[in-house]
Protein backbone atom coordinates (compact mmCIF):
# COMPACT_ATOMS: atom_id res chain seq x y z
CA UNK A 1 0.00 0.00 0.00
CA UNK A 2 1.55 3.47 -1.09
CA UNK A 3 2.37 5.67 1.80
CA UNK A 4 0.91 9.37 2.27
CA UNK A 5 4.29 10.83 1.10
CA UNK A 6 4.24 8.36 -2.47
CA UNK A 7 0.56 9.60 -3.39
CA UNK A 8 1.61 13.58 -2.21
CA UNK A 9 4.65 13.71 -3.98
CA UNK A 10 7.34 16.26 -2.54
CA UNK A 11 5.27 19.56 -3.08
CA UNK A 12 2.27 17.56 -1.89
CA UNK A 13 4.24 17.07 1.42
CA UNK A 14 5.67 20.48 1.62
CA UNK A 15 2.35 22.45 0.84
CA UNK A 16 0.61 20.04 3.76
CA UNK A 17 3.17 21.21 6.18
CA UNK A 18 2.79 25.00 5.77
CA UNK A 19 -1.00 24.35 5.74
CA UNK A 20 -0.35 21.82 9.26
CA UNK A 21 1.92 24.71 10.75
CA UNK A 22 4.98 22.98 10.44
CA UNK A 23 6.96 24.85 8.38
CA UNK A 24 9.49 25.32 10.78
CA UNK A 25 10.59 21.59 9.40
CA UNK A 26 10.72 22.60 5.28
CA UNK A 27 14.09 24.31 4.69
CA UNK A 28 13.47 26.29 1.66
CA UNK A 29 16.74 28.14 0.28
CA UNK A 30 16.19 31.73 0.60
CA UNK A 31 15.84 33.64 -2.93
CA UNK A 32 17.65 36.59 -3.36
CA UNK A 33 13.80 39.06 -3.64
CA UNK A 34 13.90 37.79 0.32
CA UNK A 35 17.04 38.98 1.14
CA UNK A 36 16.27 42.28 -0.04
CA UNK A 37 12.87 42.23 1.83
CA UNK A 38 15.04 41.45 5.04
CA UNK A 39 17.28 44.21 4.67
CA UNK A 40 14.78 46.73 3.94
CA UNK A 41 11.97 46.06 6.28
CA UNK A 42 14.12 44.94 9.39
CA UNK A 43 12.34 42.46 12.16
CA UNK A 44 11.50 45.02 14.78
CA UNK A 45 12.06 42.12 17.64
CA UNK A 46 15.90 42.06 16.56
CA UNK A 47 16.42 44.89 15.16
CA UNK A 48 15.03 47.65 17.46
CA UNK A 49 14.69 45.68 20.85
CA UNK A 50 17.46 43.53 20.87
CA UNK A 51 19.56 45.71 18.66
CA UNK A 52 21.10 43.07 17.02
CA UNK A 53 22.41 45.05 14.35
CA UNK A 54 24.52 44.39 11.36
CA UNK A 55 23.94 40.51 12.04
CA UNK A 56 20.37 40.70 11.59
CA UNK A 57 20.85 43.00 8.68
CA UNK A 58 19.18 45.99 11.04
CA UNK A 59 21.92 48.37 9.40
CA UNK A 60 21.99 50.12 6.58
CA UNK A 61 24.78 49.31 3.73
CA UNK A 62 27.16 51.25 3.95
CA UNK A 63 28.01 53.04 0.91
CA UNK A 64 28.67 56.84 -0.74
CA UNK A 65 25.61 59.15 -0.66
CA UNK A 66 25.26 60.67 -4.42
CA UNK A 67 26.45 64.71 -3.93
CA UNK A 68 23.26 66.58 -4.46
CA UNK A 69 22.84 68.36 -7.38
CA UNK A 70 24.30 71.55 -7.03
CA UNK A 71 21.95 74.73 -8.24
CA UNK A 72 22.85 78.15 -9.96
CA UNK A 73 22.16 81.17 -7.43
CA UNK A 74 19.57 83.40 -9.44
CA UNK A 75 22.42 86.03 -9.08
CA UNK A 76 24.86 83.76 -10.61
CA UNK A 77 22.55 83.36 -13.64
CA UNK A 78 21.69 87.07 -13.97
CA UNK A 79 25.78 87.43 -14.04
CA UNK A 80 26.71 84.89 -16.22
CA UNK A 81 23.46 86.46 -18.94
CA UNK A 82 25.42 89.94 -18.83
CA UNK A 83 28.63 88.42 -19.30
CA UNK A 84 27.50 86.18 -22.25
CA UNK A 85 25.46 89.85 -23.95
CA UNK A 86 28.89 91.60 -23.84
CA UNK A 87 31.01 88.58 -25.40
CA UNK A 88 28.36 88.59 -28.19
CA UNK A 89 28.36 92.94 -28.83
CA UNK A 90 32.12 92.09 -29.07
CA UNK A 91 32.40 89.86 -31.04
CA UNK A 92 29.90 91.43 -33.47
CA UNK A 93 31.50 94.78 -33.17
CA UNK A 94 35.32 93.08 -34.07
CA UNK A 95 33.85 90.57 -36.46
CA UNK A 96 30.61 91.80 -38.00
CA UNK A 97 29.34 88.78 -39.76
CA UNK A 98 25.81 88.27 -40.46
CA UNK A 99 25.67 85.54 -38.16
CA UNK A 100 27.56 87.30 -35.28
CA UNK A 101 25.37 90.50 -35.46
CA UNK A 102 21.81 88.50 -35.42
CA UNK A 103 23.13 86.37 -32.50
CA UNK A 104 23.64 89.49 -30.80
CA UNK A 105 20.55 90.87 -31.78
CA UNK A 106 18.95 87.67 -30.92
CA UNK A 107 20.17 87.20 -27.51
CA UNK A 108 19.86 90.95 -26.61
CA UNK A 109 16.14 90.77 -27.74
CA UNK A 110 15.39 88.24 -25.40
CA UNK A 111 17.08 89.88 -22.48
CA UNK A 112 14.90 93.00 -23.01
CA UNK A 113 11.53 90.84 -23.64
CA UNK A 114 12.75 89.62 -19.78
CA UNK A 115 13.28 92.89 -18.87
CA UNK A 116 9.55 94.05 -20.54
CA UNK A 117 8.12 90.98 -18.42
CA UNK A 118 9.91 91.95 -14.90
CA UNK A 119 8.00 95.48 -15.60
CA UNK A 120 5.26 94.41 -16.43
CA UNK A 121 4.62 92.34 -13.18
CA UNK A 122 6.45 94.85 -11.32
CA UNK A 123 3.27 97.23 -12.38
CA UNK A 124 1.01 95.01 -11.54
CA UNK A 125 1.85 94.31 -7.90
CA UNK A 126 1.97 97.83 -7.59
CA UNK A 127 -2.01 98.38 -8.69
CA UNK A 128 -2.75 95.43 -6.65
CA UNK A 129 -0.80 96.19 -3.03
CA UNK A 130 -1.35 99.48 -1.87
CA UNK A 131 1.68 99.38 0.56
CA UNK A 132 4.08 98.94 -2.69
CA UNK A 133 3.16 102.15 -4.20
CA UNK A 134 4.74 105.08 -3.49
CA UNK A 135 3.06 107.40 -5.45
CA UNK A 136 0.19 106.88 -3.40
CA UNK A 137 2.28 109.00 -0.83
CA UNK A 138 4.00 111.42 -3.24
CA UNK A 139 1.42 111.48 -6.81
CA UNK A 140 3.61 112.00 -9.88
CA UNK A 141 0.13 112.74 -12.18
CA UNK A 142 -0.50 116.32 -13.17
CA UNK A 143 -4.13 115.99 -10.73
CA UNK A 144 -2.63 114.18 -8.18
CA UNK A 145 0.35 116.09 -7.46
CA UNK A 146 -1.88 119.77 -7.43
CA UNK A 147 -4.32 117.89 -4.67
CA UNK A 148 -0.73 116.67 -3.05
CA UNK A 149 0.25 119.76 -3.07
CA UNK A 150 -2.56 121.88 -2.32
CA UNK A 151 -3.51 119.65 0.97
CA UNK A 152 0.69 120.67 1.70
CA UNK A 153 -0.04 123.61 1.98
CA UNK A 154 -3.01 123.47 4.17
CA UNK A 155 -1.52 121.76 6.45
CA UNK A 156 1.70 123.90 6.10
CA UNK A 157 -0.50 127.20 7.07
CA UNK A 158 -2.46 125.12 10.11
CA UNK A 159 1.16 124.71 11.59
CA UNK A 160 2.43 127.98 11.05
CA UNK A 161 -0.43 129.63 12.51
CA UNK A 162 0.25 128.20 16.34
CA UNK A 163 4.42 127.70 15.42
CA UNK A 164 4.86 131.28 17.15
CA UNK A 165 3.69 130.20 20.60
CA UNK A 166 6.64 127.62 20.95
CA UNK A 167 9.03 128.33 18.17
CA UNK A 168 11.36 131.82 17.49
CA UNK A 169 13.64 132.24 14.63
CA UNK A 170 17.67 133.44 14.88
CA UNK A 171 18.22 135.71 11.99
CA UNK A 172 22.12 136.05 11.23
CA UNK A 173 23.22 139.09 9.30
CA UNK A 174 25.75 141.53 8.43
CA UNK A 175 25.14 145.25 7.16
CA UNK A 176 27.58 145.05 4.62
CA UNK A 177 25.93 141.78 3.07
CA UNK A 178 23.83 142.41 0.17
CA UNK A 179 21.89 139.57 -0.16
CA UNK A 180 20.95 140.02 3.43
CA UNK A 181 19.63 143.70 2.54
CA UNK A 182 17.64 141.56 -0.49
CA UNK A 183 16.46 138.18 2.50
CA UNK A 184 15.62 140.73 5.13
CA UNK A 185 12.25 141.75 3.80
CA UNK A 186 11.04 138.17 2.80
CA UNK A 187 12.04 137.43 6.91
CA UNK A 188 10.12 140.12 7.70
CA UNK A 189 7.01 139.71 5.47
CA UNK A 190 6.81 135.60 6.58
CA UNK A 191 7.34 136.70 10.06
CA UNK A 192 4.29 139.31 10.36
CA UNK A 193 2.03 136.88 8.42
CA UNK A 194 2.48 133.86 10.63
CA UNK A 195 3.17 136.32 14.26
CA UNK A 196 6.76 134.57 14.03
CA UNK A 197 9.03 136.11 16.47
CA UNK A 198 12.64 136.77 14.90
CA UNK A 199 15.23 137.91 16.76
CA UNK A 200 17.76 139.78 14.47
CA UNK A 201 21.77 139.32 15.54
CA UNK A 202 24.21 141.34 13.59
CA UNK A 203 27.98 140.01 13.06
CA UNK A 204 29.72 142.93 12.56
CA UNK A 205 27.62 145.51 15.02
CA UNK A 206 25.85 147.46 12.43
CA UNK A 207 22.29 147.52 11.52
CA UNK A 208 19.52 146.39 9.71
CA UNK A 209 17.73 148.34 7.21
CA UNK A 210 14.61 145.84 8.33
CA UNK A 211 14.89 145.13 12.14
CA UNK A 212 15.60 147.92 13.71
CA UNK A 213 15.52 146.03 16.97
CA UNK A 214 18.89 143.73 16.70
CA UNK A 215 21.66 142.40 18.66
CA UNK A 216 24.99 142.46 17.96
CA UNK A 217 26.66 139.01 18.06
CA UNK A 218 28.70 137.80 20.78
CA UNK A 219 29.16 133.88 20.53
CA UNK A 220 25.49 132.66 19.77
CA UNK A 221 26.16 132.06 16.38
CA UNK A 222 28.65 129.09 17.41
CA UNK A 223 26.28 127.85 20.20
CA UNK A 224 23.44 127.35 17.97
CA UNK A 225 25.61 125.18 15.80
CA UNK A 226 26.47 127.64 12.78
CA UNK A 227 30.10 127.09 12.88
CA UNK A 228 32.85 128.94 12.97
CA UNK A 229 32.35 129.92 9.01
CA UNK A 230 30.06 133.00 9.98
CA UNK A 231 27.77 132.73 6.75
CA UNK A 232 25.24 135.30 6.37
CA UNK A 233 22.62 135.31 6.05
CA UNK A 234 21.58 132.70 8.39
CA UNK A 235 18.54 131.48 10.42
CA UNK A 236 17.88 128.90 12.91
CA UNK A 237 14.51 127.90 14.51
CA UNK A 238 14.83 127.78 18.23
CA UNK A 239 12.55 125.50 20.37
CA UNK A 240 11.28 127.12 23.67
CA UNK A 241 10.16 124.26 25.02
CA UNK A 242 13.37 121.51 24.50
CA UNK A 243 15.88 124.58 24.46
CA UNK A 244 17.10 123.00 20.89
CA UNK A 245 18.60 125.26 18.08
CA UNK A 246 17.35 123.62 14.28
CA UNK A 247 19.47 125.89 12.00
CA UNK A 248 16.92 126.18 8.75
CA UNK A 249 19.05 127.12 5.98
CA UNK A 250 21.96 130.55 4.66
CA UNK A 251 21.65 132.48 2.11
CA UNK A 252 18.88 134.43 0.17
CA UNK A 253 15.76 131.88 0.80
CA UNK A 254 12.24 132.07 -0.21
CA UNK A 255 9.03 132.20 1.76
CA UNK A 256 7.98 128.96 0.67
CA UNK A 257 11.41 127.50 1.14
CA UNK A 258 11.40 129.00 4.89
CA UNK A 259 8.08 127.50 5.12
CA UNK A 260 8.44 124.27 3.94
CA UNK A 261 11.96 123.57 5.82
CA UNK A 262 9.85 124.51 9.25
CA UNK A 263 7.39 122.29 8.52
CA UNK A 264 9.44 119.39 8.04
CA UNK A 265 11.98 120.21 11.08
CA UNK A 266 8.51 120.51 13.43
CA UNK A 267 5.90 118.15 11.99
CA UNK A 268 7.40 115.76 9.02
CA UNK A 269 9.53 112.32 10.77
CA UNK A 270 12.63 112.12 9.25
CA UNK A 271 12.25 109.42 6.25
CA UNK A 272 8.64 109.78 5.83
CA UNK A 273 8.66 112.43 3.16
CA UNK A 274 11.29 111.84 0.59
Amino acid sequence: MPTSTTILGPLGVIGLAMALGLSSQVHAAPSESSEIEIRRDPDALYCTERQLGTWFYCDPPEGKLAPAPTRTSPRATLAAIGAELEELKARAILDPSPENVTSYIRFQRAQLDRSSTFADVWQRALWQDPGLDYTLQRPVSTLGKRAWIDQRKADRDHVMAELGRRYGVFYFFASSCGACDIFAPILKALSDRYALPVLAVSMDGGPSATFHDYMVDSGQYERLGLGSDRQVPALVLFDSVTRRPMPIGYGILSQDEILDRVFQLTTVKSGSDF
